[in-house]
């Protein structure tokens, strides 16, 4: 039976500027398409944090220049860098897969996640977008718009927004669709555009989705054997960048609580991992795993050569 993978990419498999990212996705795009050589079906969510920061800043810098330059909303912003990731991603892969004499076709699709409106995230905003202000500067956007500002480390006042959690998928029965005709599926793009209910239907937000948590969503609810996240380092590991350290080849969800309940697991980076991989394990059908490990370990991996192995 064909098994079915989810695979969340880390930033250090994208880059910072469209040029940069072009060259990185050619290197990207191996390691999966070898898993598709081995006839996995592969779906594929990214992180898009300098990405649409960097659209969020430039629309933002053109409409305070140019009367005629309309603002641009952040869940727009969202949904332009889901597009460009995914068409140069799609691109790679394909370009890929034509190198490997595979006859599958990768599509990217523009994907809205449903979020709560009162979930605690919208309560306490803490990730930080945009331009740096100062206070005075800050403190007149916020009057006019109701927006929150932070200090951010010294280097001036900056727009922080929320990132709650995703509890539906909106196009997930077209993702299910196309991945069941044998096609690769980019999707859930920096964690999907976050939208609400409202009387009048979805309607966007300004938030950012975790991607692993959104990954995890996507790969409970089409059933996937196996969710691969993958990041800068190869293994998980416990007291990191210690004289200590520890790398880890496996964890279960007992171990997981400990560790978590320890502090080993930074919250900015490892430990939304960590979480994501729990939940997916947690929920999951009899006999999935989650994995963390390195790009270029990719089959490794799966093969159970490399990585953290994260089971019941």
């Amino acid at each position: 039976m064909t098994k079915r993978i989810v695979i969340a990419l880390g930033g250090n498999a994208l880059g910072k500027t469209p040029k940069e990212q072009l060259e990185l996705v050619k290197e990207t795009s191996k390691p999966i398409v070898e898993l598709i050589k081995e006839g996995y079906e592969v779906m594929i969510g990214h992180g898009n944090g300098p990405q649409v920061g960097m659209i969020n800043l430039a629309m933002e810098y053109s409409s305070q220049g140019d009367a005629n330059t309309p603002y641009m909303p952040f869940p727009e912003c969202g949904a332009m860098s889901q597009g460009y990731i995914g068409y140069q991603l799609q691109q790679a892969i394909g370009n890929e897969l034509k190198k490997q004499n595979l006859n599958k076709t990768c599509v990217t699709i523009v994907t809205q996640v449903l979020v709560n409106k009162d979930d605690d995230g919208f309560k306490n905003p803490t990730k930080p977008i945009g331009s740096f202000y100062s206070k005075e500067e800050s403190e007149k956007i916020s009057k006019e718009t109701g927006q929150t500002f932070v200090e951010d480390a010294g280097r001036g006042y900056r727009r922080v927004i929320a990132s709650p959690k995703p509890i539906e998928i909106v196009e997930a029965d077209v993702i299910k669709s196309v991945v069941e005709k044998g096609n690769i599926v980019i999707t859930v793009g920096g964690g999907g555009i976050p939208v609400i209910k409202t009387d009048e239907g979805l309607k966007g937000v300004a938030a950012v989705i975790d991607k692993d948590a959104s990954s995890a969503k996507l790969a409970l609810d089409l059933e996937a054997d196996i969710l691969l996240i993958l990041t800068a380092v190869e293994n998980v590991a416990i007291n990191f960048n210690k004289p200590n350290q520890k790398n880890l080849s496996s964890l279960n969800l007992e171990e997981i609580d400990r560790y978590i309940n320890e502090g080993q697991f930074a919250k900015g980076s490892m430990l939304p991992k960590i979480e994501a991989c729990k939940k997916f394990v947690k929920e999951g059908k009899e006999g999935s795993v989650a994995i963390i490990t390195s790009l270029q370990k990719a089959k490794e991996a799966i093969l159970g050569e490399a990585g953290t192995i994260i089971s019941k």
